[in-house]
């Protein structure tokens, strides 16, 4: 049974530290230089495949005892916030331009620059962290599916306008503020549980 409590979590979660990340502004990049509607085809695909794979690497840990899950999933979350903290700011990645706008050579080129970007990034570790936490995999899943897709979509379609108004530091801390408390809910779990 599907969860609106969860989808809503995980998709706050992620969306707040997808932000951030280097592939908001890569969807940005493609989405000034091709068509808007045919980049995110291609990264929304390549989101799905990159959920798909954190929801399996999540259901695996569900199978270890509960208090070790919650406690190896705070201290990923404590990580992720100080990953985010303490990051630097990553270089703009090399985009190859297609040969041609057609549909599938600019969908082809958002899918393989996202699914290579994002594996086994934080979001993908967070997917994954999520999915053990809430043992509910097709909420989580279906929160992190739309938190991904809406950030490519605040990239691709109107990112410059979004980073022009809201400081990109001010929502880095947004998210790892959001883990810590996440990571607090996990731990009190491991310790009391």
């Amino acid at each position: 049974m599907l969860s609106p409590t969860v989808i809503a979590v995980v998709f706050g979660v992620i969306f707040l530290a997808e932000l951030p990340d280097k592939t908001a502004l890569a969807g940005l990049m493609l989405g000034t230089r091709y068509r808007a509607s045919y980049v995110f085809c291609g990264v929304a695909a390549a989101f799905v495949v990159h959920v798909a794979l954190a929801i399996a690497a999540g259901s695996l840990l569900t199978l270890l005892p509960h208090r070790w899950v919650q406690g190896v999933v705070g201290l990923l979350f404590l990580g992720g916030a100080a990953m985010l903290l303490f990051a630097k700011g990553d270089d703009e990645e090399e985009v190859r331009e297609p040969a041609d706008q057609s549909f599938w050579k600019v969908a082809g080129t958002g899918f393989t620059l996202i699914l290579v970007a994002e594996f086994g990034d934080l979001t993908q570790i967070m997917t994954a962290n999520l999915a053990a936490r809430y043992d509910d995999p097709v909420s989580v899943g279906i929160g992190a599916v739309l938190g991904l897709w809406a950030v490519a979509g605040l990239g691709i379609f109107g990112g410059r306008l979004l980073m022009k108004r809201v400081p990109l530091a001010l929502i880095t801390k947004i998210a790892a503020g959001v883990m810590v408390v996440l990571a607090g809910f996990s731990l009190y779990e491991a310790i009391a549980g």
